[in-house]
């Protein structure tokens, strides 16, 4: 995983109240495959500051490797988080000048050592100046020995004009393997299309296999060779959303992981997965999703939960 790893101020039990949580889209991949069994390491710049170490101490408590982490001058970025009725959040950043987005290339240079058989990345930490770019470069050099996972996982509010991040989102489709992008995230991206059309017009841009989740109504995906699945939702409490779109990128991974279907190696094996396969995954992916929902917060199953849960 690569990108942020930043600290949400998530509204509290009690009204008026804000807890510190650690977060940021990759990170929270990171902690969700790492709950599910499969090892993780985050490629991030963590602040030697209050916030910064105990995003390093949450992160190394679930498992997380951080031995390509680098210890950032800058200060922790923050995004301040409201959820409403229906559990869905939105978010007020402060990211001006943090950690997460002053990478260098050198920083990156030895970030695909040891087994590496997938790199995932997006949200904020592809579109936002100057580390952007030295992160996408990371993605196109690891393209020829691991699985690339993507997630446009978009931020409005900070991201700009939309067609422009489209643009980046079309150029990284070209070396992903695997993407995972929400609807939500589509009628921002491409407002007027359906998530059908854009699942076929990215498929026919390079992935293997695209999924689009769809909040309660579960997902849809398909592969590069022409298999088409959707799967319903789990029915769970919604606490709030927290962190269920990353859990689905996490548990997407980890199903791929477990039937040996990462790495450049597997490439063919991935890019001809089956039906029942492909809805296996899907139906993992959307359980693993629901429990984080049914939580205050990114909060993703264990693998027992998980067991459990589908059980």
């Amino acid at each position: 995983m690569a990108g942020e790893a930043l600290v949400d101020l998530v509204p509290a039990p009690a009204n008026g109240y804000f807890e510190v949580a650690p977060g940021g889209s990759p990170a929270n991949v990171a902690v969700a495959l790492s709950r599910l069994g499969v090892p993780a390491r985050l490629l991030a710049r963590i602040a030697d500051d209050m916030l910064g170490r105990r995003v390093r101490e949450h992160l190394t408590v679930n498992g997380v490797e951080l031995d390509h982490a680098v210890h950032a001058r800058e200060q922790t970025s923050m995004a301040m988080v409201a959820v409403d009725s229906d559990g869905a959040p939105s978010y007020d950043f402060r990211i001006t000048g943090t950690a997460d987005w002053q990478w260098t290339p050198e920083e990156l240079a030895g970030a695909l050592d040891g087994p590496v058989v997938a790199v995932h990345s997006g949200s904020l930490a592809l579109t936002t100046p100057p580390g952007a770019a030295v992160l996408r470069e990371l993605l196109t050099r690891a393209a020829p020995t691991a699985t690339i996972s993507y997630d446009p996982n978009c931020r409005p509010l900070l991201m700009g004009d939309p067609a422009d991040v489209l643009a980046g989102a079309h150029e990284v489709l070209a070396v992903a393997d695997v993407v995972k992008v929400s609807s939500e995230d589509l009628e921002w991206l491409v407002p007027g299309s359906t998530p059908e059309a854009v699942l076929e017009d990215w498929l026919r841009r390079g992935p293997a296999i695209v999924a689009v989740t769809l909040g309660g109504d579960g997902a849809l995906a398909g592969t590069a060779t022409g298999v088409r699945a959707r799967r319903p939702g789990v029915a769970v409490p919604v606490v709030d959303t927290v962190g269920a779109g990353d859990t689905f990128s996490a548990a997407l991974l980890a199903g791929l992981h477990r039937r040996h279907l990462l790495g450049a190696a597997a490439r063919p094996g991935l890019r001809v997965v089956d039906t029942e396969t492909l809805d296996a995954l899907l139906d993992e992916a959307v359980t693993a999703a629901a429990i984080t929902c049914s939580r205050r917060g990114a909060d993703p199953p264990t693998a027992d939960d998980l067991l459990a849960r589908r059980a």
